[in-house]
């Protein structure tokens, strides 16, 4: 298992067709700074500022992840890359042209978002970018809890940012109160996990792990997804805190069924995260 890791996954070789990898993106902010400050410390005017930005990045995040293309004897593209490449030992001369054709990308996503009173400063920034994967990308699932599941794939694909943001609102139980993880991860397990899950799906949890509920139903939970799932993260905004460590029962519970376990706090995390997410798709 690796756990407090991310994969960076290389932007280089045959399967890569993008300009630029993700790194790159994170430059698309007008303030660099921005990128890597976390999104408790926004002034009012910084919130409106990243807002921007995510919305203008997002898209370019999901289409790095799914522009991937491979090698093809009769592709319809030119790959110039390989082409050139391949005809260093002709002097530079186009002798051979390779081609090149879309990959199918297999790997699907189902994430689950904390939007409990404990994780509300980050919750909104985190659906923002739900919200731009849900619009951008085929094979993404989104949920949102508190002390109920509420699937809310539907409610972000299609509408503005703002309306989906105040629907997902009205539909949730207790949105900003207390929350349950347990019992709302078991009822995902063991309802629409069933069915919506495969060994191509990345499970993505993004909570801070503090749960006032029965642990065991967690424990059971995480036990079901690790065996239907292909890979599970858990995201969790306190992991960029100085010295933290997974100490709540939460946390202690869920850690051992999880393959990364990433920070959720800032651009920057948000962008590694599809860059991890980028390596496992090529990985399958």
């Amino acid at each position: 298992r690796l756990l407090f890791q991310e994969v960076e996954g290389s932007d280089d070789g045959p399967d890569d067709t993008s300009s630029g990898g993700e790194s790159d993106l994170v430059a698309y902010s007008a303030s660099e700074a921005l990128t890597h400050k976390d999104f408790e410390d926004f002034t009012p005017e910084e919130v409106r500022a990243i807002q921007h930005v995510m919305a203008r990045l997002t898209p370019k995040l999901a289409t790095a992840m799914s522009r991937r293309t491979k090698a093809s004897f009769n592709g319809p593209q030119l790959d110039l890359r390989r082409s050139i490449r391949h005809n260093l030992r002709y002097g530079g001369d186009m002798v051979q042209l390779a081609r090149k054709r879309r990959k199918v990308r297999k790997l699907r996503v189902a994430m689950v978002c904390d939007v409990s009173g404990s994780m509300d400063r980050y919750s909104r920034f985190l659906l923002q970018f739900l919200y731009g994967l849900e619009n951008e990308m085929t094979g993404v699932d989104a949920w949102v809890f508190s002390t109920r599941l509420t699937e809310v794939s539907h409610i972000l694909r299609g509408r503005g940012y703002e309306e989906s943001l105040q629907r997902i609102a009205e539909s949730v139980h207790d949105w900003s109160g207390g929350t349950t993880i347990g019992s709302c991860l078991f009822e995902f397990a063991t309802g629409p996990a069933r069915t919506r899950l495969n060994r191509r799906t990345v499970v993505v949890i993004i909570s801070d792990g503090w749960d006032r509920g029965d642990v065991t139903l967690l424990e059971q939970a995480m036990r079901r997804l690790r065996q239907n799932a292909y890979k599970i993260m858990w995201l969790n905004p306190l992991l960029s805190s100085p010295g933290y460590e997974p100490l709540c029962a939460g946390m202690k519970t869920a850690l051992p069924y999880v393959d990364y376990f990433l920070p959720a706090h800032n651009l920057d995390s948000l962008v590694k995260l599809t860059k991890t997410l980028n390596a496992l798709g090529r990985a399958l």
